[in-house]
């Protein structure tokens, strides 16, 4: 059974999404028509406590025990971004390298926005090759307002 629960945070209102203890969905909700049924299991509550750690600045590492469903693909991209030190930025193209397909930049921001669980796996910290901030299912301001939390908080 998949549990759901939406969170208010300072950036908007994101929608947690669980089954079997682990967390499949984390995304930013942008629709006040969302019919929130909350339903709370301690799983989710921990996972709401370890996020506004994180909007307070005092998280920088989640435990959280996740399940994205994803193309193999994907998941070698996901495993990636979360290899990406709080408070830095990596670029597609060396996202690609990391995970020994440096043709695939391109292949690489498509998995990004295919991410289902953002902040935790975190593609808001995946830029431009030129430095530039591009693409982000939030937008590019909830992007740079991430990055300046992460910045501010270290």
């Amino acid at each position: 059974m998949i549990f759901c629960s939406i969170m208010n945070t300072p950036y908007g209102n994101i929608l947690l999404e669980a089954e079997n203890d682990q967390l499949i969905g984390c995304r930013f909700i942008f629709t006040s028509s969302f019919k929130n049924d909350n339903q709370e299991t301690p799983f989710l509550q921990n996972v709401k406590k370890q996020l506004e750690e994180y909007f307070s600045g005092i998280r920088k590492i989640f435990d959280i025990k996740m399940a994205p469903t994803g193309t193999p693909f994907q998941q070698s991209v996901w495993q990636a971004l979360q290899k990406i030190p709080y408070g830095q930025t990596a670029s597609y193209q060396e996202i690609a390298k990391r995970i020994n397909n440096p043709q695939a930049s391109r292949a690489v921001g498509m998995a990004n926005n295919k991410n289902p669980i953002a902040i935790i796996i975190p593609c808001h910290r995946v830029i431009g090759s030129n430095g530039k901030l591009v693409g982000y299912a939030g937008g590019l301001n909830l992007k740079q307002q991430l990055l300046e939390l992460e910045k501010n908080n270290l």
